[in-house]
């Protein structure tokens, strides 16, 4: 087994080696907490999920570290418009995160510390730095000298003078460099404040997850993951702090996700072009969103649209249906001769395989997703030709089959409900948009055929046309005619 990760350090994929053999140390930058989320949210909560449940399916046991960004400039000023506390707010956003994780079933991480709840570390973390030169105090704020560390920008592929130069740099007095980052904020009137050896004040967002990580998972650890607008300067800071206090590597690997883009915009708040991961629960299933989410490569962007949803739930409904099919087959004849050709039962016993080789290949769900739809596709083909008892052998081919099959569709979080229950209530749903119920459309389909078999074809034509008045498209197939409503 060899899972491989592309790194944003090294701009490669890189073999997954944990510090401690058999054991995954991840830590991802969470929410600031002043504002329902939105897709874009939605998209790195997903593909953290993924990650991890991936790993544990593979036999790794993982530490997963989320943090909670719970002060910061936008939850003061939100907070001040409301005229409540900043506490207040920040903690009912993360009640309202955890409403919107569990709508899509994410697992909680195993530890998600609060940069309240950590601000002694991040004092000590500043201390290191001040004593090693790394930093220093101006009038009751703390800075990062940038210039100190020479690493500064491997991240981002940047250098200093680049940075400085294509940056909106606000004049400050302050620093000795305008790159020079804030880790201690002097207190201002009307802020939250926490007394430090520099004077009361409070936390700079970027020493937050460094003090987290480093005390939950150690000064170093196996990935650290986020979004690519983290990558700068967000993350390029954390290595300037955490290396430059410990002297160590920080993260081994680094992954980000890409954008969630509407008309190749990225989604974001402050474009006001964003939907919140509510809006879309209220007409989209969480596997729909889910399945839509992981059709495209985490690293890729990831255009949203109405199309593109609908493309999900038609994919969902196609799994759930074969599933379906399968759990109401009958029990096998022992004495059937079986129908199920070896060619076709090697490709199904393949995969597991073939999608641990995708998800192995820097997670890769979109081609892991195009294997499970693959497997539906031949499983779709044999439930066609099997007989009405079918042999006890075949029985039980398609059932494992099923069961690998939910197993490696639940690392992606998807086919987690009774598919019997699914299929019942779409189809109970598409009936209450209709004014034909399911006999009336039957007992139309049965006259068609009773036509089509005396080829009376005006007969055979006209029931066509009327159902098709009502929105239902029939399909004629060797093993019988379905239907399915007009989208």
């Amino acid at each position: 087994m060899s899972i491989r990760i592309y790194n944003t350090l090294t701009r490669k994929k890189e073999p997954l080696q944990p510090l401690e053999e058999g054991h995954v140390k991840l830590y991802v930058c969470g929410i600031t907490s002043y504002d329902y989320c939105h897709v874009g949210h939605a998209r790195s909560a997903l593909v953290f999920d993924m990650v991890v449940r991936y790993l544990r399916h593979r036999g790794y046991r993982v530490t997963f570290v989320r943090n909670f960004t719970d002060i910061d400039d936008k939850i003061i000023k939100r907070a001040n418009e409301q005229g409540i506390e900043s506490a207040a707010l920040a903690q009912r956003f993360i009640e309202e995160f955890y409403t919107d994780m569990d709508a899509l079933g994410t697992l909680r991480p195993d530890i998600e510390p609060r940069a309240t709840e950590h601000v002694q570390e991040m004092i000590r973390l500043i201390g290191e730095l001040i004593d090693k030169g790394m930093a220093y105090p101006a009038n009751g704020d703390v800075y990062y000298r940038v210039e100190k560390f020479a690493g500064y920008g491997q991240l981002s592929g940047r250098g200093l003078e680049d940075m400085q130069a294509g940056a909106r740099v606000e004049v400050n007095d302050r620093k000795e460099h305008p790159m020079d980052f804030v880790l201690w904020k002097g207190a201002k009137p009307g802020e939250p404040k926490w007394p430090s050896p520099w004077g009361e004040g409070r936390p700079g967002w970027h020493i937050e997850c460094s003090a987290m990580s480093r005390k939950y998972l150690g000064e170093t650890f196996d990935i650290h993951g986020g979004g690519k607008d983290l990558v700068f300067p967000h993350h390029e800071n954390e290595i300037a702090q955490s290396c430059g206090a410990s002297g160590k590597p920080f993260a081994k690997l680094w992954m980000h996700h890409g954008f969630v883009t509407i008309k190749d915009e990225k989604m974001s708040k402050s474009l006001g072009n964003f939907l919140t991961i509510r809006d879309v629960l209220t007409t989209y299933e969480p596997e729909e969103l889910r399945l839509f989410i992981f059709s495209t490569h985490y690293r890729n962007p990831l255009d949203f649209t109405e199309t593109a949803l609908h493309d999900a739930r038609s994919g969902l409904e196609r799994m759930y249906e074969c599933l379906a099919q399968i759990e109401a087959l009958p029990a096998g004849d022992s004495a059937a001769p079986a129908r199920i050709a070896d060619q076709d039962r090697e490709q199904l016993a393949s995969l597991p395989k073939r999608f641990h080789e995708a998800m192995d290949n820097d997670f890769n769900s979109a081609q892991a997703l195009a294997h499970l739809f693959e497997a539906v596709k031949s499983l779709n083909k044999l439930l066609r030709v099997l007989p009405e008892r079918p042999a006890e052998q075949d029985v039980r081919v398609l059932r494992e089959t099923a069961a690998v099959f939910r197993e490696l569709a639940g690392v992606l979080g998807l086919v987690q409900r009774d598919p019997v229950e699914v299929v019942a209530a779409n189809k109970a749903k598409v009936l209450a948009g209709l004014d034909l119920d399911e006999d009336e459309i039957q007992r139309l389909i049965a006259k068609r055929n009773q036509a089509r078999s005396v080829k009376d074809w005006v007969t055979s034509d006209q029931v066509r046309d009327e159902l098709l008045a009502h929105r239902i498209v029939l399909k004629d197939s060797p093993e019988g005619t379905t239907w399915e409503v007009k989208k």
